[in-house]
């Protein structure tokens, strides 16, 4: 059963390695250390008043440019390091200038300064060929540049990326908007006919992922302030997600705008949501269960005398199974507006990481701490079916394929696993699937086609044959 990588979305393009010759500098910028080539020269420049923050020699090596929070820019000769003029005169900015990147014919210089602009200047005569306005909000302060070939790129506080433009410098001809922090979570759910991906992150922000082109963006309106622990989506197409601010969101995909959107607070952290059919959402929070009806709180286990991590709502939608830090899984009826608990335990082999029922509800999956997966059969009295053993370390994500005959689980050993239900020894294994941090969640597009996330601020769709 092979796989192959289909898609990667992530926010930072690879670049060549440059060929600046700047060693290192003081942070006060009175010292450069650089080399020509045969040695290397410790020179003492103070033309700037405040921290230099960039230094770029020219490709064709005949200058270099220094970038200071002073808001200026001088060039100095390559080979001598006598300074040649400050662009701009005065000031080349009207606040600090964090990056500067020289075109590949050595005649123009891009900058990106924290008065929310870049610029091109001619190095030449000393003059502003064009100025692109980024904004107005704090998160518009360009942090970096690179003038790559034809490419204009400029860096924005907010982690996105703009393609500049410069025959129309007052409009990016693209913005890439993915996530600057780690993504937590992720859900997918088909939209007029095409099937979009939607993550959440450490810092709040939910990003939107068209499964074809990679085109992303976010939604409009103030959302979550703090990690998104845990999303879904509902039977009226409404992502519900829950959050480290101690809210519930449910956010309408089409409008795809918090404003005006179902808000609900809780007393305690929430950790996990599912929903089920019929307007329900279940909430594990900390030390506590939540059961929702219609956006509104009707019920809640206070101390439930163990401690609940994960849960999961029976397709059918009168089933819950919440999996506990002890390393059971305890089963609950919804009774109109009310959990009933069921007095049955599903034992783990560790502390409950995740739980997943299969969409025909047939069989509930968990994973656990201690690198297992135990499948158990709803139809059988939730007796267990299979055992599934292969990772390397804790299991954090499940997720059931279409076909219900396989699931896929990833880990803090940066493996995927996509599991056959009949036989756990046919299985297909993704081996570093993000080779710098675990995997944070991971969901099916359809039958075939797995998208995985990491902490890594990256989204990857892959092509799972059998």
């Amino acid at each position: 059963m092979p796989y192959e990588i289909k898609k990667v979305f992530a926010s930072l393009p690879q670049v060549e390695r440059g060929v600046s010759k700047i060693i290192g500098g003081d942070p006060k910028g009175n010292n450069f250390l650089y080399t020509n080539g045969k040695c290397v020269i410790l020179r003492n420049i103070d033309d700037h008043s405040r921290f230099v923050n960039c230094v770029r020699f020219s490709p064709d090596g005949n200058r270099f440019a220094t970038a200071s929070a002073d808001g200026q820019i001088y060039i100095y000769d390559g080979k001598t390091g006598e300074k040649v003029c400050a662009l701009g005169g005065s000031k080349a900015h009207d606040g600090g200038i964090y990056a500067i990147s020289w075109s590949p014919d050595s005649t123009h210089l891009l900058s990106a300064s924290g008065d929310k602009t870049s610029k091109i200047w001619d190095v030449n005569v000393n003059s502003v060929v064009s100025t692109f306005p980024m904004g107005s909000t704090v998160l518009d302060q360009q942090l970096g540049c690179l003038w790559q070939k034809d490419h204009l790129l400029s860096l924005s506080l907010s982690g996105y990326i703009n393609y500049l433009d410069k025959n129309n410098p007052s409009k990016p001809l693209r913005v890439i908007k993915g996530h600057s922090k780690s993504i937590q979570c992720l859900t997918v759910h088909k939209n007029g006919g095409k099937a979009y991906i939607y993550s959440g992150s450490h810092d709040g922000h939910i990003n939107y992922w068209d499964s074809e082109t990679g085109e992303n963006d976010s939604f409009a309106g103030k959302g979550h302030t703090n990690q998104v622990s845990r999303m879904t989506v509902d039977e009226s197409g409404q992502l519900v997600s829950c959050s480290m601010d101690d809210t519930v969101r449910y956010t309408n995909l089409l409008l795809r705008d918090y404003s005006g959107q179902g808000v609900v607070k809780l007393d305690v952290q929430p950790k996990c949501v599912a929903v089920g059919p019929g307007g329900y959402t279940v909430v594990v929070c900390i030390g506590q269960i939540v059961l929702l009806k219609d956006q509104k709180k009707c019920f809640s286990i206070d101390n439930p005398g163990y401690e609940p991590e994960v849960v999961a709502v029976h397709p059918g939608g009168d089933t819950v199974a919440v999996g506990g830090a002890d390393g059971n899984v305890r089963l609950y009826s919804i009774l109109g507006t009310t959990l009933k608990d069921e007095n049955k335990l599903l034992e783990a082999k560790g502390p409950v990481t995740d739980v997943a029922y299969s969409h025909d509800g047939a069989f509930l999956a968990v994973c656990d701490a201690s690198k297992v997966v135990t499948v158990f059969s709803v139809a059988d009295g939730y007796s267990e079916n299979n055992v599934f053993y292969g990772h390397h370390a804790k299991i954090v994500c499940l997720a059931w394929s279409p076909d219900n005959e396989h699931f896929a689980s990833g880990g803090m050993d940066m493996m995927v696993y996509v599991w056959t239900l009949s036989d756990p020894e046919t299985r297909v294994k993704i081996q570093d699937a993000h080779r710098l941090h675990h995997v944070s969640s991971l969901a099916w597009l359809d039958e075939h086609t797995l998208v995985t996330t990491s902490h890594d601020a990256s989204v990857k769709e892959w092509t799972v044959t059998y």
